[in-house]
């Protein structure tokens, strides 16, 4: 449905609006748990807030409980009046559905903001809509920050990882505050520092979220791997894989993921039961994942893990399907044989490897991206704010701050000698699991694939040689001699077309890289 900008506005036509004075600090719109949750923060820190919401009920709701008594909370019953409460230069924060609700609120607030105004997208938008809006607006003078904001309910009341990108003369407007409200983490010299930095231009923020999103997906679908090992590999109860988690949590895997996991695992139904057992094994999606693999694709960088854990979603909810394959299609069953207390050492240490190998891919993405859209991304400072206040928020993450830190242009995660020498111990236990899961018929994508890219990414010669030969033979799309074999007749660094039948032509087609 339509939503006309007098309506999103609340403007009573022909009746002018009373002129309140412009002491709020910052402006948020959309009451939401988080955009409620976020107020109380900003709040809590000594900021004054004006809230505003399209139902304007919703804003009388508010005040009159959880912002009841709060001197530094106030509301606004239209566009106008909130605008008209706000410091100059206004800053503002939009916590609403991402797409046309988004620009449809832009629309409603330009008539009533000045040059410098400070407009801020906190919602999960996609990163080509913060480009295109920070630009649009910075035509009319405006400035537009794309900020990505994680850490759920909890993180945005007491502290989230704030990710802003957009125009940078906005930074120095909304550091106060955003520095303020986000989570804290100890840097490498044990100074507390907030889960917040500027990250980089146009729609670098929203970017940084999406991949922080797609990583979340990988190291979720890792977790129910080896949940699921566990379960039908081993045979041990939700209890005693609760357990194994527990102490998990206390070592290399320690973060919010691990944690959750069990205290899902300990929770029983009214009758005594596992509720876990109780839910349906169909996975939803928002889609920001599948944002993440779509532009490692459009980018040619292979983030195989996150791929993998959004192409399990999708295979998760045929769950019609594979309910009928499960009594027709033939496989093993799982007969586990041997030290199971070793065997979760090893599964422990397949987690840690797939988990370092996610990073690195995630990484990789965003330093692709930084030179595609001709951002400065700061990978230390993304590292730092993903420490504190997000879901995937773990001790592991101190590490990739420390690695960045210390050599701020590292091609690759891999290449750090803390993050080798881990993956070189972990190898063993790593390789051992996915073989075992595929001789007992249980599916392990993540762990797999993760694996595969690890052998794949140290591997000098892969068959693509052979690839390339096929693609030459069939479609005359060429290819490039090894220099070591670069001759008169294949010169180095030049595309090259053979004639392998006798019966073809020497035309070659256009040569071009996806």
């Amino acid at each position: 449905m339509e939503i006309s900008n007098a309506r999103l506005a609340g403007i009573n036509v022909g009746a002018p609006a009373p002129i309140p004075s412009a002491d709020c600090d910052f402006g948020l719109i959309g009451l939401a748990v988080m955009g409620q949750n976020l107020i109380m923060n900003v709040a809590d820190h000594g900021f004054k807030v004006c809230a505003f919401n399209r139902t304007t009920a919703k804003v009388d709701r508010f005040l009159a409980n959880e912002a009841k008594g709060n001197d530094n909370i106030v509301g606004a019953h239209s566009i106008q009046e909130f605008c008209s409460k706000l410091k100059r230069p206004r800053r503002i924060m939009l916590l609403v559905m991402a797409g046309k609700p988004v620009d449809d609120f832009i629309e409603s607030l330009l008539p009533f903001l000045e040059e410098g105004d400070i407009v801020i997208d906190g919602g999960n938008s996609h990163f080509p809509d913060s480009n295109r809006r920070t630009q649009y607006l910075q035509g009319k003078g405006i400035r537009f920050v794309g900020s990505g904001v994680s850490g759920g309910e909890e993180g945005a009341r007491y502290g989230p990882s704030i990710m802003p990108g957009g125009n940078e003369e906005a930074w120095p407007y909304i550091k106060d505050i955003f520095q303020s409200i986000s989570a804290k983490s100890e840097d490498s010299d044990g100074k507390s520092q907030p889960c917040c930095d500027w990250v980089g231009d146009e729609g670098a923020g929203h970017f940084v979220k999406m991949v922080h999103n797609g990583i979340e997906y990988g190291d979720m679908q890792l977790i129910c791997e080896a949940y699921d090992i566990m379960k039908r590999g081993l045979g041990l109860s939700n209890k005693e894989i609760g357990d194994v988690f527990a102490k998990w949590n206390t070592g290399v895997l320690d973060s919010f993921l691990i944690e959750i996991t069990r205290d899902i695992l300990y929770y029983n139904d009214n009758d005594g039961t596992p509720l876990v057992e109780k839910i349906l094994d169909k996975a939803g999606q928002k889609g920001t994942g599948k944002w993440t693999a779509i532009n490692a694709l459009d980018l040619g960088m292979p983030v195989t893990l996150i791929g993998e854990a959004v192409f399990s979603r999708c295979l998760s909810a045929l769950k019609d399907e594979r309910t009928k394959a499960s009594s027709i299609l033939p496989g093993p069953t799982p007969k586990f044989e041997g030290d199971k207390a070793t065997f979760v050492n090893d599964l422990e240490q397949a987690l840690y490897a797939s988990k370092i190998i996610s990073y690195a891919q995630g990484f990789m993405l965003m330093q692709e991206a930084a030179k595609e859209y001709k951002w400065k991304l700061n990978k230390p400072s993304i590292a730092l704010m993903w420490r504190g206040g997000c879901i995937i928020r773990s001790v592991f993450l101190k590490d990739i701050t420390n690695a960045y830190t210390k050599n701020p242009d590292l091609e690759n995660l891999l290449f750090d000698d803390f993050f080798l020498k881990a993956i070189t111990t972990a190898q063993d236990g790593w390789r051992n699991v996915i073989s075992k899961t595929a001789l007992w018929g249980i599916p392990s994508p993540a762990f797999t694939t993760a694996l595969s890219f690890y052998d794949g990414y140290r591997t000098k010669d892969l068959p693509a040689n052979l690839l390339q030969a096929q693609r030459d033979y069939f479609g005359a799309h060429t290819f490039r001699i090894k220099p070591e074999f670069a001759s008169e007749t294949f010169p180095e660094g030049k595309d090259i077309h053979v004639n392998w039948t006798g019966r073809g032509g020497d035309v070659s087609a256009s040569t071009y890289i996806a």
